[in-house]
């Protein structure tokens, strides 16, 4: 079969790999129909991550089942699912916990399409066929009004900007209306996915970015666009904060226009030790929130919304066809969604 695999900086490529078999009863085989990029594949092919080429592509994505062993009892051949990036078994202490990015049935950080940084690399989306092997614990039927260009990124950055706010939901509903303020440091896909839902759950979102198209996109989905590099302290306090891209003059402006004892998120991947200001922080009791997302338990929690309504049609800012994949990756400057015959 054929894989799209990285082979320099700007570089892709498919490669012939072997195509996975049907071995476990808890086991599916899927053939990828919408693939999106991650903010990091974006990174990547602009030279601004350091991860090593020769690793297969896509983590984002909506796909067919083929094939399902035995005890899969969840999905059935023919039906179109969302595949969370990160394996996860379902049952171990970390899953039940709701911990599914660090599943203890499997090594650290094993998950798809970011090679040498997983600590299992269970290959890549953009391929004709991928093995899930804990298909009952991670598959998530696709609703069929949802359009599969406009939530392929559901795998990854879509939870990833839902967690930045909708775990702070009833702390927003609390405030008067005048209060019920976001603020969105934004840099690709996932402050506007952030924005976006922070809108929908009724705040008022003062989105800040130099990017034209971002900043369009961003007043689409119903936030207010700030063209500005660093977001002023004039415009603050908000209750709920978010920091998007890996810049420490960024994430120390956000932090500094949290309210006392509101929260800030942090989705930025730092690859250097960043110096926090914890004094002025402890001062004030801001919950500063890191991490990865655990996206297979953040999942159906976005896809409420979704189901409600929330189009996030605008955050994708190309689509290319399937067999383009290595110039359409190459070429990447925000979300991209590849598409299959029939995956749209």
């Amino acid at each position: 079969m054929r894989q799209l695999v990285y082979d320099s900086p700007g570089v892709y490529s498919w490669h012939d790999a072997p195509e996975p078999e049907l071995t476990s009863p808890h086991q599916a085989l899927l053939r990828p129909v919408a693939v999106a990029c991650c903010d990091l594949d974006v990174a990547v092919a602009q030279s601004r991550a350091p991860l090593p080429p020769g690793y297969a592509q896509g983590h984002e994505g909506i796909a067919e089942v083929l094939a399902a062993g035995d005890a899969v009892t969840c999905v059935r051949p023919g039906g179109r699912v969302i595949v969370p990036f990160q394996l996860s078994c379902g049952r171990c202490r970390e899953c039940r916990r709701g911990i599914t990015g660090t599943c203890g049935s499997v090594p650290p950080r094993a998950m798809y399409g970011l090679g040498t940084i997983a600590g299992l690399d269970a290959g890549g989306f953009i391929a004709d066929v991928i093995s899930v092997p804990f298909a009952d614990a991670m598959l998530i039927p696709l609703p069929p009004s949802l359009d599969p260009i406009a939530v392929a990124s559901l795998s990854d950055n879509i939870p990833d900007g839902w967690r930045t706010v909708g775990p702070y939901a009833s702390e927003l509903a609390a405030l008067d209306e005048a209060d019920r303020r976001v603020l969105v440091s934004g840099g690709l896909s996932i402050g506007l996915y952030a924005a976006a839902f922070a809108v929908a759950l009724g705040a008022r979102v003062d989105y800040v970015d130099t990017d034209p198209r971002r900043l369009a996109a961003a007043e689409k989905l119903g936030a207010n666009p700030v063209d500005a590099d660093v977001p002023s302290r004039k415009a603050g306090p908000y209750p709920v904060t978010v920091s998007t891209s890996p810049d420490i003059v960024k994430l120390e402006a956000v932090l500094k226009a949290t309210w006392p004892y509101g929260v800030c998120t942090d989705t930025g991947i730092y690859y250097a030790r960043v110096p926090l200001p914890l004094l002025d922080m402890y001062s004030t009791g801001i919950r500063f929130v890191t991490g990865r997302v655990n996206a297979r338990a953040e999942i159906p929690r976005a896809l409420t919304l979704l189901a409600a309504g929330l189009d996030l049609r605008p955050v994708v800012e190309a689509v290319a066809d399937w067999d383009s994949a290595p110039r359409a990756w190459a070429a990447m400057r925000g979300k991209t969604v590849l598409t299959r015959a029939g995956g749209e």
